[in-house]
């Protein structure tokens, strides 16, 4: 299985190979969302990688959900972000910010501005978050009014705009993990009463609002989305219609000529046929706890262009060198994975060291 180290077209883009860092957090910004040098460093070293995708970024003070997670829509951000896009860019590699807003995922503490997280629907979650006072429950949240929903979409907007501004090759919407978009294709977290809840089409209204609204601003090839279906965590329950949510929002989207979709993958292979055959664009597919062996299978097999890696891409500087080498791999050290400094952050030894 070798065609993962071939070239392909991505949006506006041609990547050198098809292997891609999945988002992580890693909490290592500075109190105000400003990523730091060490992150220059962090991203660069796994430039060999055909894209990055960064660790979610917040749009807005509202759509910060943890400590310490880095945001796009100031000043002090892009000119933080511009130093890491301009590392990676002199490393020879291709990066996304990721857009990640939060929602009902949130403590106040964490926030900026120390208020209510925001949903679409003034429900809970059921779980909690670490905080710099250790893990407390997450409180209820208030739910957007509908004028509060259409802001978002310009926060989102206007957070596109600043990530190419500081240099990002494109955008990656996280509409996955039971954060914000996520929060609206589920039943379990979304019962409005509006144009934002209900059916299937308003269900997916908003994700399909926010990637217009980016697609408008940056350029659809430059604009992505990453989707989870079937994904249960921290309270969503998509229900029975989730499978076909999925099968109108790919439909809907696929009419954008995005970069690409990005699928994390929770079992449902017909749903992920369906996908594959309804989306017409290049569609990254991640699927938890991959095998090293299996590495490349889905791109052998034409159901996926790319595939992304979390994990092994954090403990191997340089993921594509090893592969090609066939050589072993580091292994992450999840005691490090939030928060800190250097330490399994960029001390991951290279086979050159």
């Amino acid at each position: 299985m070798k065609q993962q180290f071939s070239s392909v077209r991505v949006g506006r883009y041609t990547l050198p190979n098809r292997l891609v860092m999945a988002p992580m957090t890693r909490s290592r910004a500075d109190v105000a969302g400003v990523p730091g040098d060490l992150a220059a460093r962090y991203y660069a070293e796994r430039a060999g990688v055909g894209l990055i995708v960064t660790e979610g970024t917040q749009p807005s003070d509202d759509g910060q959900g943890y400590l310490t997670t880095p945001g796009i829509y100031t000043d002090a951000h892009a000119d933080g972000w511009n130093k890491v896009t301009s590392a990676v860019h002199e490393a020879g590699g291709h990066i996304f910010i990721q857009l990640m807003h939060a929602g009902r995922m949130s403590h106040p503490d964490n926030t900026p501005h120390h208020r209510q997280g925001v949903a679409p629907s003034a429900i809970a979650p059921g779980t909690q978050m670490f905080t710099a006072k250790g893990m407390q429950d997450i409180p209820k949240p208030r739910a957007l009014t509908t004028e509060e929903v259409r802001q978002t979409v310009q926060d989102f907007r206007y957070s596109a705009r600043r990530a190419i501004e500081a240099g990002a090759d494109g955008v990656e919407i996280h509409g996955a993990n039971a954060y914000l978009v996520h929060q609206f294709f589920a039943p379990s977290a979304n019962t409005r009463a509006d144009e934002y809840g209900g059916s299937i089409p308003n269900r997916a209204r908003f994700a399909i609002e926010v990637t217009t609204a980016i697609a408008e601003e940056i350029g659809a090839d430059r604009t992505a989305i990453r989707l989870s279906p079937g994904t249960t965590m921290w309270g969503i329950d998509e229900g029975a219609e989730g499978p076909d949510l999925y099968r109108y929002l790919v439909a809907e989207l696929d009419r954008l000529g995005l970069a690409y979709v990005h699928v994390m993958h929770q079992g449902n292979e017909t749903l992920l046929t369906d996908i594959r055959k309804l989306w017409k664009q290049p569609l990254v597919l991640n699927r938890p706890g991959r095998a090293r062996d299996r590495i490349g299978s889905d791109v052998t097999s034409g159901l996926a262009d790319l595939e992304s890696y979390g994990q092994m891409v954090l403990a191997n500087p340089d993921f594509v060198a090893r592969l090609k080498a066939n050589a072993p791999m580091n292994e992450a050290d999840r005691n490090t994975f939030f928060g800190g400094a250097a330490q399994g952050y960029v001390d991951y030894p290279a086979l050159s060291a």
